[in-house]
């Protein structure tokens, strides 16, 4: 039985779809580990490309295995990419972004019960990362104040609302790495604590509810939040201090 983990965020329908749809193999000894379910969520939320995992490799644009690129290794075994569907750019958007360093750091830092499982092969070669941020802006703007407003300043109407110690959106689109901050922002605490993203994020364990009420969004709220703020001017914060 062939096993499918689909990552879903509003795609086209028909031939369309199929510009968005990309076939990734894995052997079970990968698949088992938990790995792709941590990393491909955030591949698709950052480009709106669907990726399924197929165990027949007959059916795949994309191998993970010992054949190919060497991608990352774990205690036993080097994992190698290998491209099959050349020229099939939904495949070299995966394959481009996977060899990124956005990409292994996302495999890296998987660390089931605090432990990493994954580390760089002891030689790569980095590709550019390609982000797409076609998210629907308007949504974005309308989620970022029903759910980032009480802590963020997220446009002019909420700067006299949010938390005073807590940057505002229009200070972090300032930073290098914003797109990361936002795209991975439920990693990056205090958020665990008290938000869920449906079809990515683990339930609150039992003994660990969230201590205010959650935060609850959908991969597309968040690919939409993506695309508002990178419509943002950020902040002027003048010249760097001069001390003597």
């Amino acid at each position: 039985m062939v096993l499918l983990i689909l990552i879903v965020l509003t795609l086209p329908l028909g031939a369309a779809a199929q510009d968005r749809l990309t076939r990734l193999y894995a052997p079970e000894a990968l698949i088992e580990t938990g790995l792709l379910r941590h990393i491909l969520p955030r591949f698709s939320l950052k480009t709106q490309v669907k990726v399924e995992i197929v165990t027949d490799s007959a059916a795949a644009d994309i191998l993970l295995g010992p054949d190919g690129r060497a991608l990352f290794q774990d205690s036993n075994r080097t994992w190698n990419l290998k491209q099959l569907s050349k020229g099939h750019k939904p495949s070299e958007r995966l394959a481009k972004w996977l060899r990124s360093d956005v990409g292994i750091r996302t495999i890296t830092g998987y660390a089931p019960n605090g432990q990493a499982l994954f580390q760089p092969p002891a030689e790569r070669a980095e590709d550019p990362q390609e982000v797409a941020l076609d998210g629907d802006v308007s949504l974005g703007l309308q989620t970022a104040k029903a759910k980032c407003g009480r802590c963020h300043a997220v446009d002019p109407s909420t700067r006299m609302t949010s938390i005073g110690s807590t940057p505002s959106f229009f200070i972090l689109r300032t930073l290098g790495d914003w797109q990361e901050r936002f795209a991975n922002f439920y990693d990056l605490n205090p958020h665990p604590a008290f938000t869920q993203v449906a079809d990515l994020t683990d339930p609150f364990p039992e003994d660990r509810p969230s201590p205010i009420v959650p935060v609850e969004m959908t991969l597309d709220e968040v690919a939409a939040i993506l695309a508002y703020v990178s419509g943002l001017d950020g902040a002027d914060l003048g010249k760097p201090l001069e001390h003597n």
